[in-house]
């Protein structure tokens, strides 16, 4: 088994993180204390092919596997947190559309998402059906040529500044087989945006509820048939949570770079606090935190690039470890810069802030525990998560 990165795999982590740092990284703060969307930038990605990295190459996507376009995440995200993770989510619109999406409307809305020119937002989460998706209540009635759709979406990245919504909607009856996915234009009459919601984190994206009210949606734009919606969305869930997770651990690696560099400028005592054992021994940790987390998603990754049966397992492991890991890196490193690790001026106390979601969205810690144990106690179960 080779550890060990390819050459496209290092070039394109060079490549990532040069951008990072030079379009990312400088701006990140102020992004954060004015809640800006750097749309300007996030489009200037489109030009390196970060805007559809393992979407569909028959219409201009890269069409990378999973754990090439995770390497790629993390180091965006090593740049600014919320930024990289607004472009998981558009990737994952546009992969969608790919994947199941019909050659008219993959010719239609792939290019000029992939580009930069259009950008997505991902609604499947309502206020009443957070973690129990399949009961979401959204309806899509058919009618003639179209389909109307009724309903309300919230906590959606990126709403109001987009222009390509995958919304997932009730065409049948209840539970997950009465769900479809439809792309919507996000301009369309009958949508209405709430308020940018004030949040914790991931200031540089906004997050607003969607309302739909009588808005026509050609019957062409259904993805797949109707009623693989649901089956559409769990496995876009999966390359999700990968995604989350590796912008979870690209955080962990600027917070813990951070401390390292300061506690051995730090001196208390006549010596710099990184002679201290108890500053080493938590260094340690916190790197070995990192490194456990990156792994066991290059693991699910590959499990996803391989259509491992047990891959939708792997995603839930490799997330909910990632995650808790990687908000426990920052936390001790904001925890070793003391009182100036709680001020704004250092990038800590908003590593910590933007990581706090990531155990939260693409399901639950608590839920992905469910599905791991669920797949634990079945027959073989063990075996076959080795």
């Amino acid at each position: 088994m080779d550890f060990s990165l390819t050459d496209d795999q290092v070039a394109f982590r060079q490549t990532a993180r040069q951008f990072a740092l030079k379009e990312l990284k400088p701006h990140a703060a102020e992004w954060d204390r004015n809640s800006h969307f750097p749309i300007d930038v996030i489009k200037k990605t489109g030009d390196l092919g970060f805007l559809g990295l393992y979407t569909n190459p028959d219409y201009g996507g890269l069409g990378l596997p999973r754990l090439d376009s995770a390497i790629i995440f993390e180091e965006l995200a090593w740049g600014d947190t919320s930024v990289a993770s607004y472009m998981s989510i558009h990737n994952m619109v546009a992969w969608m559309i790919g994947e199941y999406g019909s050659a008219a409307l993959c010719e239609q809305y792939i290019p000029k998402m992939v580009s930069g020119e259009w950008l997505g937002s991902y609604c499947l989460t309502e206020a009443g059906a957070g973690s129990d998706a399949a009961s979401l209540r959204t309806k899509a009635d058919k009618q003639g040529d179209y389909y109307v759709l009724n309903g309300e979406k919230a906590f959606i990245s990126g709403a109001g500044e987009t222009d390509v919504l995958v919304v997932m909607a009730r065409t049948g009856g209840s539970g997950p087989k009465g769900v479809s996915a439809f792309v919507v234009d996000a301009h369309s009459d009958g949508i209405e945006y709430g308020k940018n919601e004030q949040k914790m984190g991931w200031k540089a994206q906004p997050t607003r509820t969607i309302s739909f009210k009588d808005v026509k949606v050609p019957a062409a734009n259904l993805i797949g048939e109707e009623g693989q919606g649901f089956r559409i969305a769990m496995k876009g869930l999966d390359g999700g949570r990968i995604n989350i997770g590796i912008c979870a651990v690209g955080t962990a690696q600027a917070a813990l770079e951070t401390a390292t560099n300061y506690v051995k400028e730090r001196s208390q005592f006549g010596s710099p606090i990184a002679e201290l054992q108890s500053v080493q021994f938590k260094l340690a940790d916190m790197l070995t935190q990192t490194i456990t987390a990156r792994q066991m998603l290059y693991l699910a990754s590959s499990k996803v690039d391989e259509n491992d049966p047990q891959a939708s397992a792997y995603c839930a492991m490799a997330k909910r470890l990632s995650t808790d890991l990687s908000f426990d890196v920052a936390n001790e490193a904001l925890q070793l810069h003391g009182g100036y690790g709680y001020l704004n001026e250092y990038p800590l106390e908003r590593h910590v802030r933007d990581l706090r979601v990531h155990q939260i969205l693409e399901g639950t810690n608590e839920i992905m525990r469910v599905i791991i144990s669920r797949q634990l106690l079945q027959d073989d179960g063990l075996s076959n998560l080795r």
